[in-house]
């Protein structure tokens, strides 16, 4: 019998990642490629798409050379990665905007008007508080007019990758089911571009790609690129899904009412819920759509938190020419004695701003530090923060969806191998969390998407379920989360009443 394998591409913000699989969740090959980017200015974050492919084709290219002839075992590929930020490209598939994502602060006076006048409508119909494209492409059509004008279509990474690969025309651009939320432009409940929100932000919808289910084919590997790649041309490249829906994928986060909380760039909360029900008071989540078209999931993303935490180790943890895991091994060795409120040091790690509440004059602070505190309390402070952060929102979630609280949450992402943050999630929350086996779960759920979209895997659920293993549980220590609950109030009221100072920081 042929061997059949199924490849993952997670286009992330920091990393192009990929991985190639079996059916019985074997990952054969993989390989990875920083992203490269300039930060020519505060508040400008830049990614140009072409780098970004060639890393895409790079990592792939490494990845069929290590398999050798193994490599025309690969029946399809599918993709993940970054859910917010838009990228406008011309009839060619050339990039005009460059990537921009929401660390590129330059939409922001965009976004704040746009919610200013239609705040209410983006939330209620398109089930998000952060609108990223809709703002984009507002700021881009007015900033850089001669541009705007040759732009096609505006794009997210999945759909850019598979253009550029397939040679597909631009009117065939597409974006998948799990994306649509954070254009801003769409009705979450019929997962189709919104025509009142396109109307009132007037946005021309032509410019806009096909809405897609996660496992519809969004193009065939063209010969030339195939050739470069090491790869039979023909292959389906399937749209799959954001990197947080395709992490629940390969968690098996499936049933109404799972929740996964992945410690990653984007640090995020999802919880699985059969029907759109929002918070209007508090808007600490958003709606995202799942890979069918009957789910959703209520998703909170941390703006920037995994981020934070590199960058605080970096510049003020780690001695030139040592290795970076040293530098988080220090961290945690200095911090894992200090108990709960880190002997009353506070942080805000928000040093982009807040995506839910929409916050964009938010920016960090640690608050109440004294000469008897050291480096080990402000990581410790830091991780806290992001952990209060969570906490108010699993509250949302309990008020919103309550007949499906108290569920075990699954714990995925490069902030869950920490020595001491996953138990502080328990101890915070009061929740259990539980450490998967598999560190994978994104680009793994991208390898069953793809095989599922070629027609390989009926059961998506049931492949998923079979390779989701649980390695460590975490259960929360009853004395550390009563100490804690007054911090939690205490970091939601700061986020709250410094907004005015921020504010005014910020006009300075």
């Amino acid at each position: 019998m042929k061997e059949k394998l199924y490849m993952g591409v997670d286009l992330g913000t920091s990393f192009i990642k990929t991985g190639v699989y079996s059916l019985d969740g074997r990952l054969h090959a993989g390989w990875s490629e920083p992203v490269k980017d300039e930060r020519p200015a505060p508040g400008v974050f830049l990614q140009h798409g072409e780098e970004l492919y060639r890393a895409v084709c790079s990592c792939i290219a490494h990845t069929t050379e290590s398999l050798g002839q193994r490599a025309g075992s690969i029946e399809a590929i599918a993709f993940t990665g970054q859910m917010a930020g838009s990228m406008g490209v011309d009839e060619d598939w050339n990039d005009v905007t460059t990537w921009s994502c929401t660390l590129d602060g330059r939409y922001f006076p965009y976004a704040d008007r746009q919610r200013e006048q239609f705040g209410r409508e983006l939330f209620e119909i398109g089930g998000t508080n952060a609108p990223v494209m809709c703002a984009k492409y507002a700021w881009f059509k007015e900033a850089f007019p001669e541009k705007h004008k040759h732009i096609a279509k505006y794009v997210m990474l999945n759909g850019y990758i598979i253009g550029k690969m397939s040679n597909i025309p631009i009117d065939e651009a597409k974006i998948d089911y799990s994306l649509i939320t954070w254009t801003g432009l769409s009705d979450i409940r019929t997962r189709q571009w919104s025509q009142q929100i396109c109307r009132d932000l007037e946005v021309d919808s032509f410019i806009l790609p096909q809405i897609v289910s996660c496992t519809a084919i969004g193009g065939y590997l063209s010969g030339e690129t195939a050739k470069q790649l090491g790869l039979p041309a023909g292959i389906p490249l399937v749209a799959g899904a954001g990197d947080k829906v395709s992490g629940c994928t390969g968690a098996a986060v499936f049933d109404d009412g799972d929740l996964i909380f992945e410690a990653a760039s984007y640090g995020a909360v999802s919880c699985r819920v059969p029907e759109v029900r929002l918070d209007l008071e508090r808007r600490n989540y958003d709606i995202i759509g799942s890979i069918d078209a009957e789910s959703y999931y209520a998703h909170k993303y941390i703006q920037g938190s995994g981020i934070t935490i590199d960058w605080f180790v970096e510049n003020f943890l780690q001695e030139t020419g040592t290795d970076k895991k040293e530098a988080f091994k220090k961290a945690e060795e200095l911090a894992e004695k200090i108990g709960p409120g880190s002997e009353k040091l506070i942080s805000i790690g928000l040093l982009g701003g807040s995506a839910m509440p929409f916050d964009s004059e938010m920016k960090g602070l640690f608050m109440g530090h004294t000469w008897n505190h050291g480096k080990g309390h402000f990581y410790h402070a830091l991780l806290e923060g992001f952990s209060y952060d969570l906490a108010l929102t699993l509250d949302s979630l309990k008020k919103q969806y309550p007949e499906y609280t108290g569920k075990q949450i699954k714990l995925i992402g490069g902030g869950a191998k920490s020595t001491i943050w996953p138990q502080m999630l328990a101890d915070v929350t009061g929740c259990e969390f539980a450490r998967l086996g598999r560190g994978d779960a994104a680009l793994w759920g991208a390898a069953i998407l793809a095989a599922a979209g070629a027609g390989e895997v009926k059961d998506i659920k049931a492949l998923a379920k079979e390779h989701a293993e649980v390695k460590t549980l975490f259960r929360p220590d009853k004395e550390k989360h009563r100490q804690y609950k007054p911090y939690i109030k205490l970091y939601e009221s700061f986020t709250q009443k410094l907004h005015p100072l921020y504010t005014q920081l910020n006009t300075q």
